[in-house]
């Protein structure tokens, strides 16, 4: 095999960088040569970094190497990581050709347009990671696909609901993504992103699209926190695991809601919270828990779900966590609220049956709901086991998909082969 120098770059969000890191681990297990490449200021926050033959680092400067700042609108802060971003990445590339590492193919995610134009500048090949499902990236090709779709010009009209894709079910207005609708905050520069994504594909006389269907396990020698005995000694299958990624700001009504839920529940919980500089009594360990549940500030998610305490996971149902869930075999309780999540736990409720939406009244899901969900899935009831033989299926393709001689592991080097 030709020795390959991949680069993949990510937006520095733990759902954009968990996937695109485990691609990057893959790759280089595979024998290739892959540099994982994110912001300056994105780096700095990644912690643990993992160790393998072939894999390496760089970051590139989007302009705002402090951190975006709060009142910085995000499409402004696009076009600063297109302007600023694709120079430096230009100059990264040629320091790889002048150091004897000449890049061979440019993995780009969601949000990176911009790389596949370096990619052809730099007469190197492109890929785009859809680090969604693979039911949203269906639903992105039939609305901005230049032959039919209605976005393919224009974002002043809306698509007519249900819509109906192949092999799938019908698809409501709340069950797309949220940035796909006009009343969204972020269709303003969203809408014009996806249609430059599908364009582009469109105009590679040979696309390369990588599908995250099923993502690979974590490193067994990454660091779990420290007070990994706690899960230890609970029972199988007994402990809630609630994480709602680096994205998510919860209203303190909500956090009040979830915590009063889980204690009424008397199951133990381990609840990750972000750290921040605002003072928030939810993230004081000894705040009315008793020993009941564990609120830490970071973890290993993917350690974490397999490990034999967790029962239940509750999420905003992002893909990656989604993901994650079944190569668990872990049910899963969606808290949607923005871009594909929606589409997740459609997916998640009706069609895999791998778990349960939690329906918030007046935008706060209720201790009540809450507890309806944990009991479903935790009760030992008839719709609980279902969802749990359903999980375990899946589960167990997931498992078999990743393996060597998988449809995973052959894709991965059908992709590898066909640079």
């Amino acid at each position: 095999m030709k020795k390959h120098h991949f680069l993949i770059i990510s937006l520095p969000a733990q759902g954009h960088i968990n996937p695109t890191l485990q691609l990057a681990k893959n790759l280089a297990r595979a024998g290739a040569r892959c540099t994982f490449v994110t912001t300056v200021h994105g780096f700095r926050k990644m912690n643990n970094l993992p160790s393998i033959d072939g894999l390496f680092y760089a970051s590139i400067s989007d302009g705002h190497d402090d951190g975006k700042p709060k009142e910085m609108y995000f499409g402004d802060y696009l076009n600063d990581l297109k302007r600023v971003g694709s120079e430096n990445l230009k100059n990264l590339l040629q320091k790889f050709t002048d150091d004897g590492y000449p890049v061979t193919c440019l993995v780009y995610t969601i949000l990176f347009t911009w790389v596949a134009e370096v990619a052809r500048e730099y007469h190197a090949p492109s890929a785009f990671l859809a680090i969604q499902c693979a039911a949203a990236f269906a639903i992105y090709y039939h609305l901005f696909t230049t032959n039919n779709g209605i976005y393919s010009s224009t974002t002043e009209i809306e698509p007519s609901f249900p819509i109906k894709l192949p092999e799938s079910p019908l698809f409501s207005r709340d069950d797309i993504p949220t940035f796909l609708l006009q009343s969204d905050s972020a269709s303003s520069f969203m809408i014009p992103v996806m249609r430059e994504h599908i364009k582009i594909l469109e105009n590679d006389p040979n696309p390369r699209v990588l599908i995250n269907t099923f993502d690979a396990l974590e490193e067994k020698s990454l660091k779990i926190f420290e007070k990994i005995g706690w899960l230890d000694s609970k029972a199988e299958g007994s402990v809630v695991y609630i994480s709602f990624g680096s994205l998510a700001v919860l209203k303190e009504e909500q956090k009040e809601e979830i915590l009063k839920g889980l204690l009424e529940s008397e199951r133990p919980f381990l609840w990750v919270i972000r750290t921040s500089n605002k003072d928030d009594k939810i993230k004081n360990e000894n705040y009315g828990l008793n020993g009941k549940g564990m609120i830490v500030p970071w973890c290993s998610q993917m350690e974490v779900l397999f490990h034999k305490s967790i029962g239940c996971f509750m999420s905003h149902c992002g893909w990656n966590s989604t993901l994650e869930s079944i190569a668990a075999g872990v049910p899963l309780i969606g808290y949607p609220q923005f871009s594909d999540q929606v589409t997740n736990i459609k997916m998640v409720e009706e069609v895999w049956g791998t778990g349960v939406r939690a329906r918030p009244e007046e935008g706060i899901v209720k201790r009540e709901e809450l507890k309806r969900c944990l009991e479903i899935l935790m009760g030992g009831g008839e719709k609980g086991n279902e969802i749990r033989r359903n999980v375990k299926k899946y589960g167990d393709l997931a498992m078999e998909a990743v393996k060597e001689g998988g449809s995973s592991h052959y894709n991965l080097n059908k992709f590898i082969d066909s640079l």
